[in-house]
């Protein structure tokens, strides 16, 4: 057993800021951002592209450095943390070693370790002994993902960073990733993922963060992050009518506009449509229970900002 320090959080930044580029045409791509993580939590991280998530994890997994702030990871450094195997992680461009079995590739990542978990354990874990004796570059899609979180795991890490894991993969490849996932949680393990899943968040996270321009705009659970951008929707034909003032109403959080359509997100949708039949001759009124795609579209609106020129997209 690893030890650490007594701390219950396993990541807390700072007032981390991380800017990149010239002088004048810079890019703050985590701009101020504070965040505690509990052991034994699983959270995700949801953004837009260019939203900073994947700068974010750079900085847990020491890849780089804040320009201010503090990163730490179980009770130190980002740096010494991976170092000592205490963090695992899939990035979205890892690629496993090819022409060799995936007992082979586990074997050899577990002796780069301090104190590696047994392989026959890594592979049980990650869901993929049934073909440990068979070539990298012989498996589908899902048991390559597989072997992926398998090497993640060689380590014996308490917390797991996964950026996009289940990227190009089909439901089911999905769904026993995430089991895998689930019951390497169950043994009081962190888990830190990003996703353009958001049903995956939802299923999964205890918690969810949504960052958005460098900056944390909720957290909180799937309940919680549908409340602060309005737990549900009105929507409604504008019919000409201008926009003006619908903010105001009762219950209403957060607008938008598409077409001839107005889509209200409220956290009184009595209130709201009372007012609105107020107002008289309402087209089309539709009254519906918000998703966690529709607090995230508001969350993230990108009318709030100008559009990011090529030197300010990531990849997510």
């Amino acid at each position: 057993m690893k030890q650490t320090t007594g701390n219950s959080a396993a990541v807390v930044l700072t007032a981390v800021v991380k800017t990149f580029g010239r002088t004048g045409r810079s890019v703050r791509a985590v701009d101020g951002i504070d965040l505690s993580i509990g052991r034994g939590e699983t959270v995700a991280l949801l953004g837009r592209n260019g939203a900073g998530k994947s700068t974010t994890i750079g900085l847990l997994l020491g890849l780089d450095g804040p320009d201010s702030g503090s990163v730490r990871v179980l009770g130190r450094t980002a740096e010494q943390a991976v170092r000592a195997g205490l963090v695992g992680a899939m990035l979205q461009d890892g690629r496993p070693i090819q022409r060799v079995t995936v007992r082979e590739l586990i074997t050899f990542v577990a002796s780069t370790y301090p104190q590696p978990m047994p392989v026959a354990e890594a592979l049980s874990l990650a869901g993929v002994t049934a073909y440990a004796n068979r070539r990298i570059d012989k498996l589908s899609g899902g048991q390559t993902q597989r072997v992926r979180f398998a090497v993640a795991l060689a380590g014996n890490p308490e917390l797991i960073v996964l950026d996009e894991p289940t990227a190009a993969l089909d439901v089911e490849a999905r769904r026993t990733f995430w089991d895998s996932m689930r019951a390497y949680a169950r043994r009081g393990n962190t888990v830190l993922f990003s996703t353009h899943h958001l049903e995956e968040a939802d299923e999964n996270a205890d918690r969810i963060v949504v960052i958005d321009r460098g900056r944390i705009v909720a957290d909180g659970t799937g309940d919680t992050i549908r409340g602060a951008a309005g737990s549900s929707l009105v929507s409604f034909d504008l019919a000409g009518r201008p926009t003006e003032g619908l903010e105001l109403l009762p219950g209403v959080v957060t607008v938008e506009v598409s077409g001839d359509r107005a889509l209200l997100h409220t956290d009184d949708s009595d209130a709201t449509v009372i007012e609105l039949a107020r107002l008289g001759a309402i087209r089309d009124l539709r009254v519906s229970r918000a998703t966690l795609e529709d607090a995230f579209l508001a969350l993230t609106a990108p009318a709030a900002a100008a559009p990011a020129t090529d030197s300010e997209r990531e990849t997510v």
